[in-house]
């Protein structure tokens, strides 16, 4: 009797340890959770080719990578840094902000107020003022001096 509940235990322990180095590997993440992460890489070897999209040999093992990453527990941050330890920050689809590559973020929206107050000053000073009556009344005030009217009428008999 004693060997059964000895033998009864070992089973148990033995199940035990089998389930629990099972559960220790973590759950094996989808295509979506490695698409998540790999949408915020460029593939290195492609130009502008995000590393979810790339249909070269090396980034679908760049893919599985990530995939063994996540099951080992590792977070998205961890793995970009890794990449960007591999192959630099070029890797990354947003540029890091930080040093020279914060007027990524701060040049396109001034230059977009600026170009938006050209417009809007240009449109502006292109409608036509409205005529005042006293600036009318003004322009017709004008006088005519003798030597130019008789000018004028020289030219006229002439060209009768």
């Amino acid at each position: 009797m004693k060997k059964n509940i000895f033998a009864l235990v070992l089973t148990f322990l033995l199940a035990g340890l089998w389930a629990g180095s099972a559960l220790a590997q973590g759950k094996t993440p989808t295509d979506d959770d490695v698409n998540a992460v790999a949408s915020q890489l460029f593939c290195p070897v492609c130009e502008n080719t995000p590393l979810d999209v790339c249909p070269t040999a090396a980034c679908k093992q760049w893919r599985e990578l990530i995939r063994l990453k996540l099951s080992e527990g590792w977070s998205e941050t961890q793995i970009k840094e890794y990449f960007v330890a591999q192959y630099g920050a070029r890797v990354l689809a947003e540029p890091p902000r930080q040093g020279f590559s914060w007027l990524v973020y701060i040049v396109p929206p001034i230059l977009l107020a600026i170009g938006a107050y050209l417009v809007f000053t240009t449109l502006r000073s292109m409608r036509k003022p409205t005529p005042d009556v006293a600036q009318v009344s003004v322009g017709l005030e004008t006088t005519v001096d003798d030597d130019d009217l008789r000018r004028v009428e020289e030219e006229l008999k002439r060209l009768q």
